[in-house]
């Protein structure tokens, strides 16, 4: 704390409150709040900078201090369906604006379908041995009949994308480049705020990769939307190449790996929200 009011006092902002959220701070000085956050992904942020977007909370201080200043932002109550298409619009453009092209290796996308492949066999066997265990009890959970009623469309699941994974490698395989992007790594509703314009927050996973990445752990949010209109909408904005939409589509298939705890009640929920993905993927 001491090193946020060495800060405070360095751009002479005299604070009336404070509240700390997480890694942030939040501060009041006099009409004005501002979030105080230590620094990540300084060249990320850069980067944005360079390529014109800036659809983030703007920041106050030098960059050679160790903790953003950037201005809080107070969000507009919009309808859930409404916030959800206009923050995939706005992912398409950071993904726009921050496209590059990466020479790769010939063994790049053998890496990548390999590490999927080994995912696929880990799961099979994962989840064989747990419907292996149900089926060998006298009395099920609710947890478990779930499961043991479902389990053939989890190994569907997983054959399909197997199957799929080979398809995509014959049409990756001679590639010597790939697409990548700023990802935002973090898409979540509580990270997209609309004011007069709209801001992503929460930079702190931020990376460069394949721009499916944020599509995909958007969709594993299981957030209630239609994802196949959140990818109508991103795609009028930014298209996804073939092979992107494939292995996009190939890691949509993939059932988790379930936790089980020690409530019935918390695990019912888990399985359902599982299934529940995998119908999603299967009927979109």
């Amino acid at each position: 704390m001491k090193e946020i009011c060495d800060l405070l006092r360095k751009y002479n902002l005299r604070t009336s409150s404070y509240k700390k959220e997480g890694r942030a701070v939040i501060v009041n000085v006099d009409d004005k709040k501002y979030v105080i956050k230590p620094k990540c992904n300084k060249e990320i942020i850069n980067y944005l900078d360079n390529r014109s977007f800036d659809y983030y909370p703007n920041i106050i201080n030098d960059k050679e201090d160790d903790y953003y200043i950037y201005e809080y932002i107070e969000g507009i109550d919009i309808p859930h369906p409404q916030k959800v298409m206009d923050m995939i619009e706005l992912v398409a453009l950071l993904h726009s604006k921050t496209t590059f092209y990466k020479e790769v290796d010939s063994e790049y996308y053998e890496r990548i379908k390999e590490d999927i492949n080994n995912n696929i066999n880990y799961l099979y066997g994962y989840y064989t041995d747990i419907i292996t265990r149900i089926e060998s009890k006298v009395f099920m959970s609710p947890s478990e009949y779930l499961l043991a009623r479902n389990i053939t469309n989890i190994y569907k699941s997983l054959y399909d994308s197997k199957n799929k994974l080979d398809e995509w490698y014959l049409l990756v395989r001679t590639k010597k480049r790939t697409r990548q992007v700023v990802l935002h790594n973090n898409l979540d509703l509580s990270h997209f705020i609309e004011n007069k314009s709209p801001y992503l927050i929460s930079w702190d996973k931020s990376k460069i990769d394949m721009p499916i990445f944020d599509l995909y752990k958007l969709f594993k949010r299981g957030m209630n939307y239609s994802f196949d209109l959140v990818l109508k909408k991103y795609e009028e904005n930014y298209r996804l190449l073939e092979e992107e939409k494939m292995l996009l589509y190939i890691l949509m298939g993939l059932p988790d790996r379930l936790e089980m705890s020690e409530s019935n009640y918390l695990n019912t929920l888990k399985v359902n929200n599982m299934l529940s993905l995998l119908t999603k993927e299967n009927t979109e």
